[in-house]
């Protein structure tokens, strides 16, 4: 059965064609940078155990579009895998906010995107792409049925403690306002791949997702007991154009004394704030390219945005009371030697001893980067959230053929 993953990002779109159930990927591609400035494809092809890659630049404006130019690639006669869209009987999609009413994989009915739809507002920067990336495919691929993976149900386990904030009852039981989680998908996979790399399924781990947005989780013998994004995307970490955790009485002066709307509240601290409201740009590469010249605005951006992942080191390792292992992953934590540095700095008395050594190799693999005498584990597990989402499609679909 071959199943079509698609994974929106905010300015990303990742994809993964498997043949299932033996998970060969026939091929694999992202979208980067879309909407900016040097947008990219990536489309590489699996044959025979060797890789055929090929690399696009270019002007992509928004997901519609990098996903039309996706099936292009899928169906071209020399870089594509398949004759035609009617060969996939699957698609698994991403979808980043699923509430209360979805705490598992789901097929997608009419009924299934209203509920994605109801959820836009506190998942702004995804749940549209998500479900433009369903309609998309619901018309491109007219013959697959279309699956539904939400990041928020790894959270599901997080006990009262962890998901409820201190506001009044009826703002929970009635409005379902609590903490939910996301990037659930990703800490699932690399958590259980520490599991099986520490040979502990018990193991006490800290996983740490960097990329254009950022999370962490606590994962207690594999089940999430608390993370750092909450009702939406938007609290926790620094990240590319999110604020992370801030001051709620932030939000009244700007409203009341500053004469702002809620709307434009929104808007800031979902689209102008994170590394780009502290300077200027929120791809951390372009962070790095302006530390390097020397603006002071981009290193202060950046000891912050480590700075803010060791306040939840610490947060963390006292809500799992022992820690075993931190796990680095997503575009950033496996990337960036230099941010694994920033991070781990200073964190002896928590256990960290980083090795610059072995920090500073690069790999695709599961990779240790503490040193023999460091008491917790510093791990680096490139993630693979799209054979996650395909695992489960493919466990939910198979009995119906």
């Amino acid at each position: 059965m071959k199943i079509l993953v698609l994974n929106s990002g905010s300015s990303s779109l990742k994809y993964q064609l498997f043949e299932m159930p033996n998970e060969s990927p026939l091929c694999s591609g992202l979208v980067d940078r879309i909407g900016l400035e040097g947008a990219t494809i990536t489309h590489k092809v699996f044959r025979k155990g060797e890789e055929d890659r090929l690399k696009l630049s270019g002007s992509i404006k928004d997901h519609e579009e990098g996903l039309i130019k996706i099936t292009q690639l899928l169906t071209d006669p020399e870089q594509g895998v398949i004759q035609n869209t009617a060969e996939v009987e699957a698609i698994g999609h991403r979808v980043v906010h699923g509430g209360e009413q979805f705490a598992s994989t789901t097929l997608i009915s009419d009924e299934v995107k209203k509920k994605i739809k109801a959820l836009f507002a506190i998942a702004p920067l995804h749940n549209p792409p998500n479900l433009l990336g369903i309609t998309v495919a619901e018309r491109v691929f007219p013959k697959a049925r279309q699956v539904a993976v939400f990041d928020t149900a790894f959270h599901q386990t997080m006990p009262p403690l962890s998901y409820r904030f201190a506001i009044p009852k009826e703002m929970y039981t009635e409005m379902g306002i609590r903490a939910y989680g996301f990037h659930g998908t990703s800490h699932q996979y690399v958590s259980k791949k520490a599991n099986q790399y520490l040979n502990n399924p018990k193991a006490k781990i800290i996983t740490i997702h960097l990329g254009n947005g950022s999370s962490m989780a606590a994962i207690d013998s594999g089940k999430s007991v608390d993370t750092s994004m909450g009702l939406g995307p938007m609290g926790g970490l620094v990240m590319g154009t999110r604020a992370g955790d801030i001051d709620p009485s932030i939000i009244f002066h700007l409203i009341n004394e500053r004469g702002y709307s809620s709307r434009e509240v929104n808007d800031i601290l979902n689209k102008k704030s994170g590394l780009l409201g502290l300077c200027g740009f929120s791809d951390m590469r372009d962070v790095k390219q302006a530390i390097a010249e020397g603006k002071e605005d981009a290193k202060l951006a950046y000891d912050l945005y480590a700075y803010r992942i060791q306040k939840y080191i610490g947060t963390f390792s006292a809500v799992l009371k022992g820690l075993d292992a931190i796990v680095f992953t997503a575009g950033i934590g496996e990337n960036d030697s230099d941010m694994r540095e920033a991070v781990c700095k200073g964190m002896g008395f928590f256990g960290l001893q980083l090795d610059n050594k072995k920090n500073s190799l690069q790999s695709n693999q599961i990779r240790e980067v503490n040193t023999p005498a460091s008491k917790v584990k510093i791990l680096v597990i490139p993630t693979n959230e799209e054979l996650e989402i395909g695992q489960q499609t493919y466990a939910l679909v198979k009995d119906e053929n």
